[in-house]
C-alpha cells in the first residue's frame, strides 16, 4: 500500500516590482499572481492523478488561499484543516524586513548555508529538530489515518525544507536537490508499508 505526502509551497505574496521583505510568521495575502499559482497548482495535481483525498495547510492566509484557487481548478470540495505545525517560521529580528537589510546583517555565507542545508541563521526563533520531529509525526498520522490515500499540505519554504528528513538521509537529499521550494512549487513523496522513510518522488516541480 502507497501513501502520497504532496508538500506545495504557497503562491506569491509580492507582486512585480515590490520590495521583497523576507516574511515568516507575518499573515500577507496573496497577490493576484499568487492565486495564479494556485490554479496551475491544481491544475497539475488534476492532470497528474495527484487530485487529494485530504487537505492540510498552515494557518497562514497565503497557504489556505493557495489550497482554495488548487481546488477550484480540481473541482474539489474539501474542508482544509489549517495545522500551526505548518506555519513558516519566526526570523526574529529580521522578520519582514527588506532582503538586503537581512544579508547585510546576517552575511551572505549564513544565508546560503540556510538555503543549501537547513543550517539556521542566528538569531532566528527556529527549532530545528522540532520542525524534523513535525513532520515525522505528520507522516505516522497520515499513515494511520489515511493509508493509501493521497494528502496535500500547503505550507511555506521554511518548513517545507525540512520535510526531506522523512526520506531517511537529509545530508545525501540536500547533496542531489536545492532544499529551497519555488512560490507555487510541488514535492511528492511516496511511502511503502512496513518502510520507516519515505521516497522522494518530485522536489519543487513548478506548474506551468
Amino acid at each position: 500500500m502507497r501513501t502520497r505526502l504532496l508538500v506545495a509551497r504557497h503562491g506569491n505574496t509580492f507582486a512585480p516590482g515590490e520590495l521583497v521583505r523576507r516574511v515568516g510568521i507575518t499573515d500577507l495575502p496573496l497577490v493576484n499572481s499568487g492565486f495564479t499559482q494556485g490554479n496551475k497548482l491544481g491544475n497539475y495535481l488534476k492532470t497528474n492523478g495527484l487530485i487529494p483525498d485530504v487537505i492540510f495547510t498552515s494557518k497562514l492566509k497565503r497557504a489556505i488561499q493557495t489550497a482554495e484557487q488548487a481546488q477550484k481548478t480540481m473541482g474539489t470540495h474539501l474542508s482544509i484543516e489549517t495545522l500551526a505545525i505548518f506555519n513558516e517560521i519566526d526570523y526574529g529580528p529580521d522578520e519582514n524586513l527588506p532582503e538586503e537589510e537581512v544579508v547585510a546583517r546576517l552575511g551572505k555565507e549564513a544565508i546560503y548555508a540556510w538555503e543549501t542545508q537547513a543550517i539556521v541563521p542566528e538569531g532566528w526563533n527556529v527549532d530545528p529538530s522540532l520542525l524534523i520531529q513535525n513532520w515525522v509525526d505528520f507522516s505516522l498520522r497520515i499513515r494511520k489515518e489515511y493509508p493509501g490515500k493521497t494528502c496535500l499540505v500547503v505550507t511555506s519554504n521554511g518548513i517545507a525544507r525540512f520535510a526531506p528528513y522523512l526520506t531517511g538521509d537529509f545530508a545525501a537529499f540536500s547533496a542531489q536537490y536545492g532544499i529551497k521550494v519555488a512560490t507555487g512549487g510541488l514535492c511528492v513523496f511516496e511511502h511503502k508499508e512496513p518502510s520507516g522513510t519515505w521516497d522522494c518522488l518530485a522536489w519543487n516541480v513548478k506548474p506551468q
